[in-house]
């Protein structure tokens, strides 16, 4: 060979220039002279030759979502890629989604994968019609075949050779040029080490920073290997010992190894070759058969010397990023290729052993194991067959499986001691056999060769040895005296049960396909439990038991004494055989081919029943002592996961033993293996036991077993709806299942799904059925669909049911009841009517008249008639109640399905109706049920026995129609039916009774009720007078001059007197009026920025420091909104539950450094009452307007010459602000000329009590810190003016909900919000009080110069960026600090109307400048109106000024409705503002949705109804205004088209995108998300921001930025950027909904996407298809925009732990 140097030159790849230069110097020459011509040509020609294959084999990448066809797939294993299923019939079926692990491929085009429609729309076109069997070599020319021979051959033959290659610094036969001395220090990945594990290791091993550590280490995880250092041999070891010495500590050390840097480039050149071999064969079959044939030529040295063998072998060897490599070349080569798809399961089949040792001592995931192939080769139904019979490889996987679990005990059964890691690790991976033997039987055969046979039951026998090993493993003894000291191991057990629990179910269903081979395998397994139960009478003595005139011989054995095993997998295995001999008749056809009489049925039931009886002795408490582990085991031998091959083969395998043995006999055996023998057995013992033991206990656990014994008795004979037991099909079974589970309560599908056991398909077979046994209700806003039980199948509910678990049972019992009550019937719950059983088990019935049972019975009742005398309890009557009850049905039965010649044998009713022997004479059963009905102590089960008798009397007169011979009644039942009558008569009658007297009291009571409220009419005046007072500041109630127009503002404003305020503190409960001087009163309250409104995301904020927020832009990029719980305290109160939550954090911090879910050093605290989660309190004053109100004694100047004088003011405040020294002051005034009545000197005394102005001050500086993200300082300018943003903010974020929602303006606010806008508001307006006078006075000159140009501020925002509402907030907020020095006489009213209509006016020219009006498409009504007439004239005037920039538009209609709905979010907003700021009432007409709401608005504000009357009136000042506003060199750009201008007449929508409708589309937009950092890696958890639909990648090292100083995940440093610190984000493949807030908080949240049951799939666990509910997207939406985003992250981190400890800054 000779290789030219490209790879490894230096210490640090570079990638891209090698793959350069290897493309350059090595491949091109290779692909030239593979073609014969430019490979630019050759290759192209060769694809067009090509038949294009039938099979997709698309690999699939970690976390690529893959699709399953539940209809039509063969196995789960059968899965399409996303542009397969897309083009596919299946997805019209019920489908599946998931994510990948990486590894598999997709089987589009498998014909043997799917039932139908195995081709996708794309690869149905490459199925042509000529042979399969082809030889694609025939397309190549005899030249190209020679040259791609040897070609191939040395490649891959170099490549395997350099990979396979061990020695660390010389090369396989390979010419050095020159021998240079450098190496590299090599790490390789495992799974044992963590990240951060490592990168702590490179810091100190190759002295590297965090951020070059973080990348090796992301380099080791996903290629498997990495140099970390390049030099001389000495440097790299020493870099080596150290990160070994460092990581040997725990666990084993990191593998590094020191390689020679020539190795290391070949290495590497190998690896590049094989993708080329994988890129260059995907151009031609015939290629590709080629490298497959060199693959698999066996080399020199005979077995396991071919290529593909050699690489197999080496695997474990191997590093990831090689196995990778090569296993994508098996998988476009070897497997895409069906002649070689058979050679290589062939090789692969034979090596299994190896193979599968190799991955024991490997410690990578099974995904990066060539192991992983068995999935691709074991579910095809051809090949796994084909090994089965040639390879034999069923007993191949079983004896390998068998070798690796080498602990036994002496008897040979497995032993799971205290499993050491390595040993449980190893265990892990023994189960990926069983996975293995799945696959393999996973498709049943439909034609049998006799090969196919022979070569199935040799796997059945040596699946037998496995069960031997298991059958009896872990026996416990039960403790008596002391508790046991150590639990022991229990789970290794049951893994190992539940893994094989669906291989013993398919093994069963393997050997129902054949009749020879069922016949085969039960005798095999047989003789199995024979060898098993040779040992079963050593040392225990026969004894002879004898009972009503039967006796039986058996063993004495006492489970509470002896050594007992859950795990009797073959004595059940057998069961389940002997079912399927009577499912399959072939117990009925080939009677004399079957041991049957061999069977001996009493060591048949012996060792189920001995689990039984160890269940119910659990349950009657007596092993305790034995711990958890038993109580364990116990649970899962009933649960749903192994019930199916444990508990329920033990009742079928009692039932096989019964319906062969004599039923005396086998409840005799019963009753001594319940260790209850001896009180059945003698008469009076009972009342001795119950005399003689005063010990509670022992009566308790007596009683317990009784009841257990029933219980099983009633299972033995009722537990028919197996096929092959009772007469009926799977359906059957299923509905059953689906009726008991509904009959507890509804359920959701996905917990029914739970609670049923799934088949080898993971299918359950409920959705055939559940459509006729149950009806779907539709969730609502939260929770999930339901199934309810359809009404008519409650009669098939059985109380007894035999996999309800005691809670359930107890459950289905009182809500059964609880219905039939509803239903006015009696609460008897009677035992089902029961399909009949099958000849093989016909005899079971006889149980219930055999002589020991009655005996049974009759004891029992006996005992509940004389009920002092015994130790009874009332659920063993019910029980014998309900075994009467089954044999009546029973006998019902037989007699109704009578043919002629049939005698009926079963004689029940005979039999109760019998008095008992000479010597005891005890009453008949019928007798004493008869006694028991009128007994006081069971009133519960009287409906009951009523209902026994009822049947009783039925099928006597059944009887008579059959014989004959009338019998005559009895007296006794014709007394008792009419008594019953009677009975009821008079019930009836006492009812009516009862109820006329009810009503008769009532209509007294309401009369006497008028009559007092009539004599005492002023006292109810006064309370409501009262009521009505010290109703906290809600104005509505406050007595109105109704008829008078409301007016909010002005000097024409309503008066209102305002009521007095009384709150109460939730610290200290004291009630307090709300007065300017008393202590303050606050409101807890949550500050925070908000992008709600946002309609510009990308917009850089500004430094903090230097920033000047007086003006807002209007694509309010970000606000300050103020959100509050509502509940008030005093001021002082809550300064001291706030230092103490301070106090607790400090004490805290010392112990444990956790989150909270408020943060203390921002100022978080939770409400006290609510636990709501605020930074601050909003102090409650009373109204500020009237504090500053003055007597308005002179006229009301208009607009213009209020503007004159205002103007004034301004220019003498800034002329005195610039000559501030006083001396001058006089000259000054003379010089000016002040306006009248105008004293700049004069300073108002602040009316607040000190208490008030500190909380101001709080919380105005609390604002100023988190809306600028500043350091608190109240002296700063910019406090007041973040104040009134907030204020503007709050309540424009507030109308844009009620405006989404449809909802008026006023009335429908919730009180919180209600009071929150007071308080603000009110604050606001009084802030300026604690600010400096001159810096209000300044902002107030800067706002008014936006609008009323004066020369000293020159360059502010043109009237296109301003948000007119934020403007109109701060100039009437801020106005009173000039006012206060007006002594003219003008009221502050005034200014108010003469502020907000100026900023009206700018609005309107805002709206107009910037609506784009389009003329076509709307029905044009041109009725001239005079508004419309007005607003033309406004915007031709508009277009003078602009030098006529603006389009020509002719039509006023347009102009109007669009100012019309441009300036209605201002006009609410104002509405609201005022509203709060002045306290009048909102006139009635706007707190309902009705027409006209701009005509109210307007004369709420009074404004005229026309709006552009405001010009006309004022036009002297307005035309000076609008020119200097349209002159701005800023509007001119924008009209050019230099510029963008938000328009506000459209209306936006925030988190609007997100409408996907199908979760499946989320995928199909970014299913394969490129990380954007890590090169080609795809995105591990691609997540999708729901404010703006950026598509970011989570949880990653590779993207993870600095934020502050601090590393943080991708969402996290989105969140600054998007939603300031608040974020909410879908995660696409884990199908939640994330929530961040800040660094450390966050929570998850149910995704909007349902599926056809009504239920969320978080993690995509389920994989139904999931489709958008409107009404969830809105939810999120709506706590989006009311700013519930931090709150909910609040509740939900306080309610749940565990939140807290998760890293939320790294997502």
């Amino acid at each position: 060979y000779y290789v030219p140097k490209i790879y490894c030159r230096g210490p640090n790849p570079a990638p891209q220039r090698e793959d350069m230069l290897a493309q350059h110097v090595l491949l091109g020459p290779m692909e030239w002279y593979l073609c014969g011509e430019d490979p630019a040509f050759g290759f192209p020609k060769l694809e067009q030759a090509n038949k294009p294959s039938h099979l997709c084999g698309r690999v699939f990448k970690v976390g690529e979502p893959t699709y399953s066809c539940r209809d039509c797939a063969v196995d789960p294993t059968c899965v399409l890629c996303m542009e397969c299923f897309l083009g596919s019939i299946h997805r019209e079926h019920r489908y599946r989604m998931t994510t990948s692990g990486g590894g598999g491929f997709c089987d589009c085009g498998d014909t043997e994968a799917w039932k139908e429609g195995p081709y996708c729309q794309k690869h149905e076109l490459n199925t042509s019609e000529t042979a399969e069997e082809e030889d694609p070599l025939v397309h190549l020319p005899e030249d190209m075949v020679a040259r791609a021979y040897n070609i191939f051959a040395i490649a891959f033959k170099y490549a395997v050779d350099i990979l396979t290659w061990e020695k660390e610094n010389e090369l396989p036969g390979l010419e050095m040029i020159e021998k240079s001395d450098t190496y590299y220090c090599m790490l390789f990945n495992d799974e044992v080490h963590t990240y951060e594990q490592v990168i702590y290791t490179l810091q100190k091993a190759v002295n590297c920073t965090q951020k070059e550590a973080i990348g090796f280490a992301t380099t080791v995880d996903r290629d498997g290997r990495r140099s970390v250092r390049y030099g001389d041999f000495q440097y790299c070891d020493q870099a080596k010992s150290v990160i070994v010495r460092n990581t040997s500590r725990q666990t084993k050390p990191l593998k590094v190894q020191v390689m020679h840097s020539s190795i290391v480039a070949h290495q590497s050149f190998g690896l590049k070759l094989l993708t080329w071999l994988g890129s260059v064969i995907g151009y031609s079959d015939g290629l590709r058969r080629i490298l497959c044939q060199v693959g698999l030529q066996e080399g020199p040295d005979g077995e396991n010397s071919s290529l593909v063998d050699k690489l197999m072998l080496y695997d474990s060897k191997l590093w990831k990023g090689a196995r990778n490599v090569y296993h994508q070349l098996f998988m476009s080569s070897l497997l895409m290729d069906l002649k070689y798809k058979k050679l290589f399961a062939i090789r692969f089949a034979r090596n299994y052993e190896r193979l599968q040792s190799d991955f024991m001592k490997d410690d990578h995931d099974r995904e990066f194991s060539i192991a992983d192939l068995s999935i691709q080769i074991f579910t095809v139904p051809s090949l796994a067959r084909m090994l089965i019979t040639e390879e034999n490889l069923m007993t191949t996987i079983i004896k390998t499986f068998m070798d690796h679990l080498r602990h036994r005990d002496i008897q040979g059964r497995f032993q799971f001691e205290r499993y050491t890691a390595l040993q449980a690790f190893k265990f892990r991976r023994v189960q990926s056999l069983i996975l293995d033997l799945k696959y393999v039987l996973i498709s049943k055969p439909t034609e049998w060769s006799d090969d196919l046979r022979r070569k199935f039951l040799e796997g059945f026998d040596a699946f037998l040895e496995l069960l031997k090993c298991m059958q009896g493993m872990d026996p416990i003894t039960r403790q008596v005296g002391q508790h046991i000291e150590m639990e022991p191991e229990w789970e290794a057990a049951f893994t190992l049960q539940m893994k094989l629990t669906l291989v013993i179910s398919m093994m069963q269903d393997w050997c129902a396909l054949d009749e020879k081979v069922l016949i085969e395998a039960y005798k095999k397994c047989l003789t199995v439990l024979m060898q098993c139960h040779s040992g079963f009478t050593d040392g225990e003595q026969p004894i002879v038991l004898s009972m009503c005139g039967h006796s039986v011989e058996t063993i004495r054995y006492c489970v509470s004494q002896e050594k007992v095993s859950i795990h009797l997998p073959v004595s059940r295995l057998l069961a389940g055989l002997h079912v399927l001999l009577s499912k399959t008749e072939v117990a009925y056809k080939f009677p004399e081919l079957l041991p049957l009489s061999e069977l001996s049925p009493p060591m048949l039931i012996e060792h189920p029943l001995r689990c039984l009886v160890l269940c119910a002795q659990v349950h009657a408490g007596m092993w305790r002592r034995n711990g958890f582990s038993l109580v364990n085991q116990i649970y899962y031998y009933h649960n749903v996961k192994c019930r199916r091959e444990m508990f329920d083969k033990d009742i079928v395998m009692l039932q096989t033993g019964v319906s062969m043995m004599d039923p005396n006999h086998f409840l005799m055996i019963m009753l001594s293996r319940f260790e209850l023998y001896q009180i059945f057995s003698s008469p009076d013992y009972g009342k001795r036991f119950s005399t003689e033991n005063t010990n509670k206990d022992v009566v308790q656990q007596n009683n317990t077993l009784i009841e257990e014994m029933l219980y099983l008795i009633i299972m033995i004979v009722g537990e028919r709806f197996s096929p092959g037991i009772g007469q009926v099909n799977a359906t059957d079974e299923i509905k059953r299942e689906i009726i008991h589970q509904l009959s507890i309560r509804p359920m959701a599908h996905s917990e029914l799904v739970k609670a049923l056991p799934e088949d080898e398909n993971r299918e359950t077979g409920m959705e055939s059925v559940i459509e006729e046994v149950a009806c779907f209700k539709k969730p609502g806003l939260t929770g999930r669909g339901l199934y309810e039980l359809k009404p008519e199948c409650a009669k098939n509910f059985n109380l007894y049911f035999y996999h309800f678990s005691r809670a359930e049972q107890s459950k289905a019992e009182e809500a059964q009841r609880k219905l039939k009550r509803q239903n006015r019937e009696d609460t008897a719950l009677p035992p089902p009517a029961l399909p009949p059983f099958c000849p093989l088990f016909a005899s079971l019935v006889n149980i219930l008249q055999s002589d020991v049972m009655l005996c049974i019975m009759g004891t029992i009742l006996q005992w509940a008639v004389e009920h002092n005398g015994y130790a009874w309890s009332e659920s063993m009557l019910q029980r014998v109640l309900h075994l009467i009850g089954m044999a009546l049905q029973e006998e019902k039965q037989h007699l109704e399905n009578l043919s002629e010649e049939n005698v009926v044998t079963f004689t029940f009713t005979q039999k109760i109706s019998k008095p008992g022997e000479a010597p005891s004479n005890s009453p008949s059963i019928l007798a004493m049920l008869e006694t028991l009905q009128n007994a006081p102590h069971l009133e519960v089960h009287k409906d009951m026995i009523r209902w026994i008798l009822k049947t009783f009397n039925t099928i006597k007169k059944l009887r008579e129609s059959s014989s004959s011979s009338p019998v005559a009644e009895t007296e006794g039942n014709i007394m008792e039916e009419s008594s019953r009558d009677k009975d009821k008569a008079e019930r009836k009658r006492k009812a009516e009774i009862a109820r006329l007297r009810r009503e008769k009291i009532m209509a007294q009571m309401s009369e006497m009720q008028r009559h007092f409220i009539n004599e005492n009419k002023e006292l109810f005046q006064q309370t409501l007078e009262e009521l009505d007072t010290s109703a906290s500041g809600v104005h509505e109630n406050s007595p109105v001059i109704s008829d008078a127009k409301l007016t909010a503002l002005g000097p024409e404003q309503t008066r209102v007197a305002e009521p007095r305020q009384v709150v109460m503190c939730i610290l200290c409960q004291e009630e307090q009026e709300v007065k300017v001087d008393s202590r303050a009163m606050v409101l807890a309250a949550f500050i925070q920025r908000s992008t709600v409104l946002s309609k510009n995301r990308n917009k850089i904020t500004p430094d903090p420091e230097k920033y000047d927020p007086l003006f807002m832009h209007p694509d309010l990029s970000c606000g300050t909104h103020t959100g509050s719980c509502g509940h008030i305290m005093h001021a002082h109160c809550w300064q001291r539950y706030f230092d103490a939550v301070q106090a607790k954090e400090q004490r805290r911090q010392q112990r444990l450094r956790v989150h909270t879910s408020y943060d203390v050093e921002n100022g978080e605290f939770l409400c006290p009452l609510c636990e709501c989660l605020s930074n601050t309190v909003i102090p409650l004053l009373p109204p500020p307007r009237v504090l500053f109100n003055r007597l308005d004694f002179s006229g009301q100047p208009n607009l213009t010459q209020w503007i004159k004088t205002v103007s004034q003011q301004v220019k003498a405040l800034q002329l005195l602000r610039n000559e501030d020294c006083a001396s001058k002051s006089e000259e000054i005034c003379i010089f000016l000329q002040l306006p009248e009545g105008f004293r700049p000197d004069f300073k108002l005394k602040n009316p607040y009590s000190e208490s008030i102005k500190e909380m101001l001050t709080t919380f105005g500086t609390a604002t100023y810190k988190v809306g600028l993200k500043v350091h608190p300082n109240e002296e700063d300018p910019r406090v007041p003016i973040m104040c009134w943003g907030s204020c503007a903010y709050t309540i424009q974020t507030i109308e844009r909900i009620l405006a989404d929602e449809d909802k008026p303006l006023f009335g429908h606010l919730p009180c919180r919000q209600d009071d929150c806008l007071t308080s603000l508001t009110r604050f606001a307006a009084a802030h300026w009080t604690v600010s400096s006078l001159s810096a209000v006075q300044g902002h107030f000159c800067t706002l008014l110069a936006s609008l009323v140009p004066n020369e000293k501020n020159g360059n502010l925002p043109c009237i296109l960026d301003i948000d007119m509402f934020h403007l109109l907030v701060s100039l009437v907020l801020s106005f009173p600090a000039i006012h206060c020095q007006d002594f003219s006489g003008v009221s502050l009213g005034t200014g108010d109307l003469h502020l907000f209509h100026l900023v009206t006016m700018a609005h309107i020219v805002q709206i107009l400048l910037t609506s784009s009006t389009e003329e076509n498409g709307m029905d044009q009504e041109n009725t001239n109106s005079e508004e419309e007439v007005a607003v033309l004239t406004l915007y031709k005037f508009l277009c003078q000024c602009t030098g006529s920039a603006l389009k020509e538009i002719s039509s006023g209609w347009h102009l109007w409705r669009n100012l019309k709905v441009g300036i209605m979010p201002f006009l609410r907003c104002s509405a609201l503002f005022f509203h709060y700021l002045n306290g009048v009432p909102a006139p009635s007409e706007i707190q309902v949705n009705g027409a006209n709401q701009f005509e109210h608005l307007c004369s709420y504000l009074s404004l005229p109804n026309n709006l552009t009357c405001l010009f006309q009136e004022n036009s002297e000042i307005l035309n000076t205004l609008m020119e200097s506003w349209c002159s701005n060199n800023e509007v001119k750009r924008y009209l050019e088209g230099k510029r963008h201008a938000i328009s506000t007449s459209e209306s936006f929508y925030y988190l609007g995108f997100t409408h996907i409708v199908v979760f499946l589309f989320l995928f199909f937009l970014f299913p394969n998300k490129r990380c954007p950092k890590s090169g080609g890696d795809k995105s591990r958890a691609p997540t999708l921001c729901l404010v703006c639909g950026t598509m970011l990648c989570s949880q990653s090292y590779c993207c993870q930025t600095e934020l502050e100083g601090e590393d943080v995940g991708a969402c996290t440093a989105h969140t600054y950027t998007c939603g300031s610190g608040v974020g909410i984000f879908l995660r696409v493949r884990e199908c939640q909904v994330l929530f961040l807030a800040g660094k450390t908080k966050g929570c998850f949240y149910p995704p909007p996407y349902l599926d056809d049951y009504g239920e969320t799939d978080q993690g995509l666990r389920r994989g139904n298809p999931l489709h958008l509910c409107k009404e969830r997207f809105k939810k999120i939406q709506k706590l989006w925009q009311q700013h519930s985003i931090t709150e909910e992250i609040g509740h939900a981190q306080e309610a749940n732990q565990t939140l807290v400890g998760i890293d939320w800054q790294h997502l």
